[in-house]
């Protein structure tokens, strides 16, 4: 059946201004990225095409080795959001009272709606030597004096997982709500363990969440500047801060772009990875 070219022209009309978002904002700007990430001087100060950009990131240990850092802190920070999400996402959907359920999703989603860099100093405020947790141990004479717990690995990990939380719970919440209680009863009544039913049951129908939430959680994370370089300090070696330092501190854009476009493939593999791993396609995480 033919479709009415009324219908079509409401469609192209709705899809216009997306179009224009995706080609205005994301795909021309990245086109000029790559465009830089090509070009060099030559000693006459005319550009010139160059593989020097790149040929910099692997001839420098510095640049290779936080790339490789940013890229493992990634993944462990993903796969531990994905523990503490799951249980959290069970507990909403399958023990909560319906009617309750609505407040715990707020309660999940209030903090969200501050300002990233809000809540990381909240962090910053408790973790410091003379913040509230330091002043309650010493009180209660459980330490002699304040320990410094920002500016480390684990706390800066810490700090990823709370900012990223968010976008692991909710997809595992919307895929979990699809799955039939009957099947986790009959389970209890046919004496499978807890652990069969989360292995047999439960993990493999929330598959579709669990990959797209890990996506989403691993791009963010990977892309984080501001949590890495609060709470992780100056030797947090985070590769985001080697780009802003290529593109703010030493105005060198072609060199960024560079690093941009690594880390982007560096992405993309990684998620390409999981998917083959997974056995899933990117449509039927995205859908």
């Amino acid at each position: 059946m033919a479709v009415p070219r009324s219908s079509k022209a409401v469609f192209w009309i709705f899809l216009a201004p997306v179009l224009c978002w995706l080609l205005l904002l994301i795909v021309l700007p990245h086109l000029d990225l790559l465009r830089m990430s090509f070009a060099g001087e030559n000693e006459l100060g005319d550009m010139t095409w160059t593989l020097q950009n790149y040929r910099n990131f692997f001839t420098e240990p510095i640049y290779w080795n936080t790339f490789l850092r940013t890229a493992v802190f990634s993944i462990i920070t993903t796969f531990i959001t994905f523990l503490l999400a799951m249980p959290v996402a069970f507990y909403i959907v399958k023990v909560v009272r319906p009617r309750l359920q609505g407040a715990m999703m707020l309660m999940l989603l209030l903090p969200f709606w501050v300002s990233e860099l809000v809540r990381i100093y909240g962090w910053m405020i408790l973790l410091r030597e003379s913040g509230v947790i330091n002043h309650f141990l010493v009180k209660f004479g459980l330490i002699d004096r304040p320990i410094e717990m920002l500016y480390n690995d684990a706390t800066m990990i810490m700090g990823l997982v709370y900012t990223s939380m968010l976008f692991m719970v909710v997809p595992l919440i919307s895929v979990m709500e699809s799955l039939d209680d009957s099947l986790i009863e009959a389970a209890y009544d046919l004496g499978s363990s807890k652990s069969v039913i989360w292995f047999k049951i439960i993990l493999p129908h929330c598959k579709p969440g669990i990959t797209s939430g890990s996506i989403v959680v691993f791009m963010l994370v990977l892309g984080n500047y501001l949590t890495p370089n609060l709470m992780g300090g100056k030797n947090s070696l985070w590769f985001t801060e080697q780009i802003y330092n290529q593109f703010i501190a030493s105005f060198n854009w072609n060199q960024g772009a560079a690093f941009g476009f690594l880390l982007l493939l560096l992405s993309s593999l990684i998620i390409w990875i999981g998917l083959k791993l997974s056995r899933q396609k990117l449509g039927e995480v995205a859908s």
